[in-house]
């Protein structure tokens, strides 16, 4: 088995080497930048839009101009990785992976990128990077296989290696052999069909009064003036902590239940249909706009999609697997009848069947149905009904959930 696996460390570089780690950032937005206008003109003028070889082509030539000649102080390999990237969201774009490209801004995911050149002690803990030379680095693990390719990013005022590497490993056999049903929400991160439940972290609900503070601070300097640097360095770091909390947080709850569950079977929610603003238009305004502004804050204050993709990665390494059923009524279907109602969810926490009387809380009803969706994919690869209201017979495994609820 091929794993691809990315190690990342935190970089220790002089005051020169930042400057150009900062130049080298700049110049690579840069080129972005100019690539996609050209590429947009090009498509308001009815030419074909210009492929990799082309760009490098537009790239050499730009080199050469008196007013973009500085561009040659910037590592050919990082530039030329740039226009990859940029080659890459389109291809995503027209492949309905993404949105159109975006001009990039400077200050965010500031980084360039190494596909070869570079050299790796980690018994000093140091790094050769092209025209950077050797940096250090905080070595907290071993790195394991080969390192395919680096990108230097900068975040929260510090910078940071991403190292690459592929490796063969034996096909694992997962330790575990249990099997889950998950339903994720707000007053509770997440609820397994075992009875068991995961608190959640509201990481930004903790921090919101003071980042408002921070960011209410920022108009009353001068705008690129040094008070106003230092005030948006502020609001940087925070954003930078509340992110590392929550990813933390993701990556030990994802490996708890990695570790203690071969098959786990989620929902197939889709978070940026659910987070969208309901403002509207000046023709069709939004009704209740408030309330759903802090409906989608509390849903993306979860980070519902990484958690998903942890789990999925992290189950392919240990030989497990992660099934996704559709989402609909799975918290209005009674486990013990098959009845459906909007009705049977009474409140936010309770479940009461109106049908059969069956009660119990709503997170671990809605995380049973998934369990019981997910065992009917793997049985006969059933697609989950949904919208039905006759009484069905529940599965076994959903039984003997009941049973221990």
């Amino acid at each position: 088995m091929n794993r691809l696996q990315a190690y990342k460390y935190e970089l220790q570089p002089n005051c020169e080497q930042q400057r150009n780690m900062r130049r080298f950032a700049g110049a690579c937005r840069f080129v972005f930048n100019k690539a996609l206008a050209m590429q947009k003109v090009r498509y308001e003028q009815g030419e074909k839009k210009l492929g990799y070889a082309g760009l490098c082509k537009s790239l050499t030539e730009w080199k050469v101009q008196t007013e973009t000649i500085w561009l040659t102080e910037t590592p050919s390999q990082a530039l030329q990785q740039t226009l990859k990237d940029l080659e890459r969201a389109y291809t995503n774009f027209f492949a309905k992976r993404a949105d159109f490209p975006r001009f990039k801004k400077k200050g965010q995911s500031d980084s360039f990128r190494y596909p070869q050149g570079y050299k790796l002690d980690q018994g000093n803990s140091r790094i050769f990077l092209p025209k950077l030379g050797w940096i250090r680095y905080r070595n907290s693990r071993d790195m394991l296989g080969t390192a395919k390719n680096i990108t230097v990013s900068s975040n929260g005022g510090k910078w940071f290696v991403s190292i690459q590497n592929e490796r063969e490993v034996e096909q694992p056999v997962h330790p575990a052999t249990a099997i889950v049903g998950i339903d994720v929400g707000i007053t509770r991160f997440a609820a397994l069909s075992d009875g068991s439940h995961i608190e959640p972290l509201n990481t930004f609900r903790k921090h919101q009064t003071r980042l408002a503070r921070y960011q209410r601070a920022m108009p009353r300097k001068v705008k690129f003036s040094n008070n106003w640097k230092k005030a948006k360095a502020k609001v940087q770091k925070l954003h930078t902590r509340i992110a590392n909390v929550r990813r933390d947080f993701l990556h030990k709850t994802s490996t708890t239940i990695s570790q203690n569950h071969a098959i786990v079977c989620i929902e197939d929610l889709q978070v940026r249909n659910m987070s969208k603003s309901a403002a509207g238009s000046s023709e069709a305004p939004g009704r209740n706009v408030r309330q759903k502004s802090g409906l989608n804050k509390s849903i993306l204050d979860q980070g519902w999609a990484e958690f998903r993709r942890q789990l999925e990665y992290k189950q392919v390494w240990r030989g497990g697997e992660v099934i996704a059923v559709p989402a609909r009524n799975t918290s209005r279907t009674c486990p013990a009848c098959g009845h459906v109602s909007a009705e049977n969810r009474q409140t936010q926490a309770k479940f009461g069947c109106v049908d059969c009387g069956y009660e119990a809380n709503a997170d671990l009803v809605g995380a049973i149905n998934v369990l019981e969706r997910g065992h009917r994919l793997l049985a006969c690869g059933e697609s989950a009904r949904l919208g039905h209201s006759a009484k069905q017979e529940p599965a076994e495994a959903t039984k003997r959930e009941l049973a221990h609820a």
